[in-house]
């Protein structure tokens, strides 16, 4: 159980760190990024797919129910990836670092208008104030903080396609970015080709990180989906908080984002709903034995 801790506080901690990598990116179009994350990641993931010879079993999954359903999924990360990069180099961390937080609780809402899931009487209490939360916060920012509720609906929705996706996260993750990968190079041989491209004109150092944004993309997911199988869900459960946590102080102390004392008041209701949400998943889910999350970042 210590070795997949390690390997879960490993994950969450390079997806916290998510941030300084982007800003250091932040000469380069968002849409741009994206396009090098996607071929980049996929390139990668092909590659250890070549390596660890799994490419015979991932053939054979290949039908086009499994296509539609990570075709979907596809879109939602898409999205996903691209609002969050904007909104980092938009100096919108802090508010991205929101979208985290409250997006296990969005999820919960989710199972129960498309699973039909039940909630205890006891859920219903943190899902209630997390709603008070983003309406508080919304009066503090003038608008709805749409970049937050943006990313945690993108995943949500990413994570209840993959709930029902018939595919681990190696595989499902190559073929989501398989499938993005051809737009994407496509987009970006058309920016090379009439000088409007960052790569190989930005420099040695910005050429390494877009190139490198496959890698860190690739090695926290591997390292979460290690540590979901080695420890109990309710473990994985707390040690993601790390990195909206990360992003926040991050936002806050490194970038020096404002942080008023509205938004304090706005983001202790939504951690106050999540410390409830937890203490009462906690004591009804001390089964021996629980069902693995399927999750990627953000």
């Amino acid at each position: 159980m210590k070795k997949g801790i390690l390997y879960g506080i490993g994950a969450y901690v390079c997806w916290g760190f998510f941030p300084i990598y982007w800003k250091s990116l932040r000469q380069v179009p968002a849409i741009q990024l994206i396009g090098h994350r996607i071929l980049w990641s996929f390139l990668l993931l092909f590659a250890v797919i070549l390596f660890t010879r799994q490419w015979g079993e991932l053939r054979k999954t290949l039908n086009s129910k499994v296509i539609g359903i990570y075709s979907i999924a596809a879109v939602l990360i898409g999205i996903n990836w691209l609002v969050y990069v904007w909104a980092v180099n938009a100096n919108y961390i802090v508010e991205t670092s929101l979208g985290y937080f409250i997006n296990p609780l969005l999820s919960v809402l989710l199972g129960v208008i498309f699973l039909k899931e039940r909630l205890r009487i006891a859920q219903w209490i943190p899902v209630i104030l997390a709603s008070l939360g983003v309406a508080y916060l919304s009066y503090v920012y003038g608008r709805l903080p749409y970049i937050a509720l943006t990313l945690s609906l993108s995943f949500g929705l990413y994570g209840l396609v993959k709930k029902i996706s018939p595919l681990g996260p190696l595989h499902g993750l190559t073929i989501e970015t398989g499938i993005l990968c051809l737009p994407a190079l496509v987009y970006l041989i058309f920016v090379q080709t009439n000088n409007t491209g960052a790569f190989l004109h930005t420099g040695l150092t910005s050429d390494i990180l877009m190139i490198g944004a496959g890698l860190v993309t690739t090695v926290p997911l591997l390292m979460f989906a290690t540590a979901a199988r080695l420890i109990p869900l309710w473990v994985v459960g707390l040690l993601q908080y790390i990195t909206p946590s990360l992003q926040l102080l991050i936002g806050i102390f490194i970038y020096k984002e404002p942080f008023s004392y509205h938004q304090l008041i706005g983001f202790g209701i939504v951690w106050t709903a999540l410390f409830i949400f937890l203490v009462e998943n906690f004591l009804a889910n001390r089964a021996p034995s629980e069902p693995l999350p399927e999750m990627g970042e953000g």
